[in-house]
């Protein structure tokens, strides 16, 4: 079977007044996605494992479930233990006997999460999973833990090979043998991550999808506890983030038949779960779909006036000091946002594919380690970015779907604080997305499915209903009414929008009938409203029955007008210049035979209560030892050249500066510190706090 290769990202991009509009320069080239990690190898057959290997058979060995699930009762905080001894360079074993002591043992929680416990029992029990779970709600963990429980090594595909080495880095501050594989390593490098998996000293295994051609032979040769497929959505050829290489892991269950295999993503509808079964060969796997709500987020969408000034509202109103993330369609877009943010005192970054590796590899690494970072990015950024505090993701320009638009504002909150999604949305929006549809490459089918996309976001967009409700029903979840977004807090009006449509559309008509003419907004909007301009004068359009007709509105809410009925099908945009045209809908509107209702702008938006870059409700006095934990914690972070949140997460420093443990015993049960950061770092965190 030929599967067709797609991508959202690489369609044309456009910005400017609509009505002079020019094709785009090379600067203004389509973002394609996060550069892949090259084809490569090791050598012309493949691996090939050294004389003197002692492999187990093909195709690893499996455990049966353990005693004592993960849907076991809670269990007591173990006793914090000595340091073990073990050879230097090679960390410790960090198995468990059950799922539950893995949690509290190595993560230093208590109980698991949601559905996570269900999850975690299936796979330990050497069944497969497909599970659908939020960001941050705890995917990592539903097979990181069966990875400790079971015998081998879990190997984790992952498209994510920038991140690999800060995951990597995570789980050895929790004394987890983990590592990776990719062309980033040299072949030193390699051999030695080889040998550790072949000699049983892996717990996990990072693989990208491009590399599993060329590991088949290494990963024969060693026990293999799970394979687990993150970001799952990537095999769905209709969505936003398609891989082709995600095509071929089905081949995982064919050549492991008795490896229990786990696809995971925050990011798919009903359709995209049955094509993630599908593809991957997952037909007898167990389905689990926990809820897409992130209550701590809240969604607000807001005319376009300015948006670089709106934006720099939100950001020293509500989140001054505080982590985010900046959406931009256009690579020079993204260049000049940073810029200007920059300008006005915020530090800011960019990021795209077409800045060098080197440059976009500091700039992340700036973000993932710095507190109070901005990145103004295209899409080609945040997939798999597990940064806790990011307190904000703003989009300046309309992203092409539902989907997108959840994953991208998903990294928003992970730490589970009050948090912002917030997106600058336009007329020019609305006329460029239909327009690259309608030009773009493809056939009916593709188009068909683009224009699907686009409605459901539009019709997010224009809701006079509570977003969150709209949003989930997208991925057939429903809800209720959330209290915690614009349309919620500052409820917009309709009204009867029926003869201003009319108006509109019967300008159009016009111009085609009795002119052989057609335009874009703009010009549209300036007939309406009477507008003197020298355009209008040379083609005689103050001769039209329609001009000035609309002068009783001014003409930023024409714009708006011309913006609802594009996303209600009402309009349409053809044409390499975007002018507009009537669709089979609109016969109905002129002849006075369908209501048109239309939405009010909200004159005031609701705005989040300004904030500080941490949102932990503390006293004076524990606000006080957090920051200096915090200090210590940036210090740390900064000799180990890891994150700080890899150290400790912010709600893990405020229970400490909340309870003042003052011996490790004590210390040892404060949630989220296990036993190797307990050895690590336990006598350093109480000597801060005797400081404090």
């Amino acid at each position: 079977m030929t599967h067709a290769m797609r991508d959202d990202r690489t369609d044309g991009r456009i910005d400017g007044p609509i009505d002079d509009w020019l094709p785009p320069s090379d600067d203004d080239a389509p973002e394609p996605p996060e550069p892949s990690e090259p084809w490569d190898s090791w050598g012309d057959d493949g691996w090939v494992p050294p004389d003197d290997a002692d492999a187990p058979p093909a195709g690893g060995g499996w455990a049966t479930a353990s005693p004592g699930g993960a849907r076991a009762a809670t269990a007591a905080r173990p006793a914090p233990r000595a340091a073990r001894a073990h050879a230097p360079g090679v960390a410790a074993s960090a198995k468990a006997a059950t799922p539950l002591e893995a949690l509290t043992r190595v993560w230093g929680y208590d109980a698991f999460r949601g559905q996570q416990a269900e999850v975690i029992d299936e796979v330990v029990a050497g069944r497969d999973a497909v599970v659908l779970m939020p960001t941050g709600g705890g995917k990592s963990l539903c097979y990181q833990i069966p990875s400790l429980v079971r015998e081998g090594t879990g190997v984790v595909i992952s498209p994510l090979i920038a991140l690999m080495h800060d995951q990597v880095d995570a789980l050895e501050q929790l004394g987890v043998r983990a590592a990776y594989l990719n062309s980033t390593q040299s072949v030193d490098e390699r051999r030695d991550v080889e040998r550790r998996l072949l000699a049983g000293e892996l717990d996990l295994l990072y693989l990208a999808p491009e590399r599993l051609p060329v590991a088949q032979g290494l990963l024969d040769a060693a026990p293999i506890a799970l394979f687990a497929i993150d970001e799952a959505h990537c095999v769905s050829q209709w969505g936003h983030d398609f891989r082709p290489d995600y095509l071929q892991l089905s081949m995982l269950g064919e050549r492991w038949p008795g490896v229990p295999r786990i696809a995971l993503t925050a990011t798919a509808t009903v359709e995209t779960r049955a094509e993630i079964v599908e593809r991957l060969g997952l037909d007898g796997a167990q389905v689990f779909v926990s809820s897409f709500d992130r209550p701590n987020i809240q969604y607000r969408i807001a005319p376009k006036q300015d948006a670089k000034a709106q934006l720099l509202r939100i950001i020293r109103d509500e989140h001054p000091g505080a982590a985010g993330i900046v959406y931009c369609l256009l690579r020079r877009s993204v260049e000049s946002t940073a810029e200007w943010l920059r300008a006005q005192g915020v530090d800011a970054l960019p990021y795209h594919a077409g800045l060098d590796g080197g440059t976009r590899a500091a700039n992340q690494q700036r973000f993932l380690r710095e507190d109070g970072v901005v990145m103004v990015a295209t899409i080609a950024f945040g997939m798999g970015i597990d940064k806790p505090d990011v307190r904000f993701v703003a989009h300046l320009d309309l992203p092409k779907s539902v989907e997108g638009y959840y994953q991208e504002t998903g990294r928003a909150g992970r730490d589970g604080e009050p948090s912002t999604a917030w997106l600058a949305y336009g007329l020019q929006d609305v006329v460029q997305q239909r327009r690259m549809i309608a030009e773009g490459e493809g056939d009916a089918q593709r188009k068909r499915n683009q224009t699907l996309h686009l409605d459901a976001m539009l019709a997010l967009c224009e809701t006079v209903e509570c977003r969150r409700v709209q949003l989930l029903a997208y991925f057939g979840q429903a809800s209720e009414a959330c209290g915690n977004c614009d349309t919620c807090l500052t409820p917009p009006d309709s009204y009867g929008g029926t003869v201003p449509a009319q108006k509109l559309l019967s300008t159009i008509v016009r111009l085609q009938r009795e002119r052989r003419q057609a335009y874009g907004a703009g010009h549209l909007v300036d007939i309406l409203v009477g507008a003197d301009t020298e355009r209008i004068r040379r083609f005689g359009h103050d001769g039209l029955a329609t001009y000035g007709i609309g002068a009783d509105l001014p003409a930023a809410q024409w714009r708006g007008i011309v913006r609802q009925l594009l996303a209600q099908g009402l309009l349409r945009v053809q044409g390499e210049y975007g002018v507009l045209a009537l669709t089979d809908a609109s016969a109905a509107v002129l002849a006075g035979e369908r209501e048109v209702r239309l939405r009010h702008e909200t004159k005031a938006p609701a705005r989040a209560a300004k904030r500080s870059a941490s949102t932990i409700a503390l006293d004076d006095a524990q606000q006080a030892v957090f920051q200096a934990l915090r200090s210590w914690r940036a210090a740390t972070a900064k000799e180990q050249a890891v994150p700080a949140y890899v150290v400790f997460n912010d709600k893990t420093l405020a229970a400490i500066a909340e309870r003042r443990p003052a011996t490790i015993v004590e210390l040892s049960t404060i949630t989220g510190v296990g036993e190797s950061k307990l050895e690590r770092y336990g006598e350093a965190v109480l000597g801060v706090l005797a400081e404090a």
